[in-house]
């Protein structure tokens, strides 16, 4: 990934945008990150992923709370549970 200062990104901007097509740009201002850009294709993967994860994160918390009127599931530890996970993949 190469990283171009701001006033860099300003000046050469539509160089900028078709660079981003091949990789992640990173912009920096007085020597700390500020943005990135990043192509469409690179955008919709990142959107997609965090979606997903959400979506996972919301299943799961329905799942432990589902779990939690269940006696044997309340005696399981961490450990127990990250050993089943492992078993069911």
């Amino acid at each position: 990934m190469i990283a171009i200062t701001s006033v860099e990104a300003q000046s050469r901007f539509g160089e900028l945008i078709d660079r981003s097509q091949r990789e992640p740009i990173e912009v920096t201002r007085r020597g700390r990150t500020v943005a990135y850009v990043v192509s469409e294709h690179d955008m919709k993967e990142l959107v997609d992923l965090r979606k997903r994860r959400q979506e996972a994160a919301h299943w799961y918390a329905q799942y432990r709370q589902k779990l939690k009127s269940t006696p044997e599931a309340a005696s399981l530890t961490d450990a127990d549970i990250n050993q089943l996970v492992h078993e069911l993949r």
